[in-house]
């Protein structure tokens, strides 16, 4: 990656990860926030912690698609003011209802596609991969310092001050947008990053991309749920003061990711991707189970969460790996598209359905419900099939015919190792799935070199 590629790359990382920390901030503390709140009641509380995604998960395909007729970078200063518009809502509000349209809103700056789309136009096919690395590292780390500092925050400043934080945050990412991520020379759809209208009901009626879709939708509504009662759990049940959840936070959470990597190894390097995937599942069941018969004990919410947080970070991992396995080379982006909707619905449905669930049973009951929801998903991930390990691959084949572009569909698909080849001709772009195992580049360079 060339310099620009880099800076371009960590500088919309860091955009991205400002967003997901601001929504993701509040979710160990308010619980214990909102009991200060007028008109709360338990329901309230669940949706006013997952409203973001019900309104992110409408919106964000949306979005991306305005970012290809509008411009990116409008399209994403547009979406950061209206999460800073609802940071600022709810930092104001002294009711359950005002912080609930505040989160609401903070989905529908819903700028992930369209982030995703800029760092396509800035970086070169062969590194694009590399450039969304960033994005990932940026979500898992926006993740652990929420986890941490949210409970640190809410000490020193209050969920009000979070808010305010979260509101500075976006604009700070609309500046590092227009000043230091360069203009793309031209906009253009990427079908390996964005969602391509005719191809959804293709990706829709795909059983096993749909059941992977199902999986991320039950993990975020079990992560969402749980929030719901756990903070109350630990300091009430656990009797640990809510000062104190972000170090119990830190811990459980660096043990966990220094756990998952062996599973990883394992799952990848071993072709053990399924016995991981499906011990995961377990994983995350079993912990449920443990939180609903010992949400009372500080050392097994503590053994809990480990479980839990492992298995989480190995299925995130996991899951859009095999979306890009299964799919269709030029079909990447729409799949990730349906994937990442289903996953702020799980969000939205895990805070309604905690929030109702602990005003009619109890903290317990929320637990158990994440756990039976687990041993569905068990059920349905026992027949997921794996599709074996591929690369994608991205060339610049130029302006073309159409029996131009598909006679080189045709070649570059005899190619050794490669698996599957589609030439766009719109895009003057071919998406080639490889067997890394069997894939030769001289074969390319030599077609390639002819159709110049």
């Amino acid at each position: 990656m060339t310099a620009a590629e880099r800076r371009s790359a960590g500088a919309l990382a860091l955009v991205f990860g400002f967003r997901m920390l601001g929504l993701f901030m509040i979710l160990p503390v308010f619980a214990l926030y909102a009991e200060q709140l007028r008109h709360v009641t338990p329901a309230l509380v669940g949706i006013a912690v997952g409203a973001y995604g019900l309104t992110q998960s409408v919106l964000q395909i949306p979005f991306g698609m305005l970012s290809d007729r509008l411009g990116r970078k409008p399209v994403i200063a547009a979406g950061l003011l209206i999460f800073a518009l609802g940071s600022v809502v709810a930092a104001l509000s002294d009711s359950i209802q005002g912080v609930i349209v505040g989160r609401a809103l903070q989905g529908a700056g819903a700028v992930a596609a369209a982030v995703m789309a800029l760092l396509a136009d800035l970086t070169r096919d062969q590194h694009r991969t590399k450039a969304m690395a960033f994005m990932g590292v940026s979500i898992g780390l926006s993740f652990v310092i929420a986890m941490v500092s949210g409970p640190l925050l809410d000490r020193w400043i209050g969920v009000a001050g979070i808010f305010w934080t979260t509101a500075a945050l976006a604009l700070a990412g609309i500046a590092i947008v227009y000043w230091v991520v360069p203009t793309p020379a031209r906009s253009q759809l990427h079908r390996d990053t964005e969602s391509v209208p005719a191809q959804f009901a293709v990706v829709l009626r795909d059983p096993q991309l749909l059941r992977l879709d199902f999986g991320i939708f039950v993990l975020h509504m079990v992560l969402t749920a749980s929030f719901v009662v756990l903070p109350l759990a630990l300091r009430d049940g656990a009797g640990l003061e809510a000062a104190r959840h972000g170090y119990l936070y830190l811990v459980v959470l660096l043990l966990a990711l220094l756990a998952m990597l062996p599973a990883i190894i394992l799952a990848e390097r071993r072709g053990w991707l399924k016995p991981v995937f499906l011990l995961s599942v377990l994983g995350v069941g079993v912990a449920q189970l443990m939180l609903w018969r010992w949400h009372g004990s500080l050392l097994a919410i503590a053994g809990a969460l480990f479980l839990f947080f492992w298995a989480f970070n190995v299925l995130e991992a996991s899951l859009p790996s095999l979306i890009s396995r299964r799919v269709r080379p030029d079909g990447k982006g729409t799949a990730l598209g349906v994937y990442s909707s289903s996953q702020f619905l799980g969000a939205f449905a895990g805070g309604a359905l905690g929030g109702w669930l602990s005003g009619v049973g109890g903290t317990g009951s929320v637990f158990l419900a994440c756990a039976l929801a687990c041993a569905l998903w068990l059920l349905a991930a026992r027949r997921m099939q794996v599709p074996a390990k591929r690369h994608s691959l991205l060339l610049r084949v130029g302006e073309l015919a159409t029996d131009q572009a598909d006679a080189l569909a045709r070649r570059l698909a005899a190619v050794p190792g490669v698996v599957e080849a589609i030439v766009v001709r719109d895009e003057e772009i071919a998406y080639l799935k490889v067997d890394p195992a069997n894939f030769r580049e001289s074969g390319l360079r030599e077609i390639l070199g002819q159709q110049a």
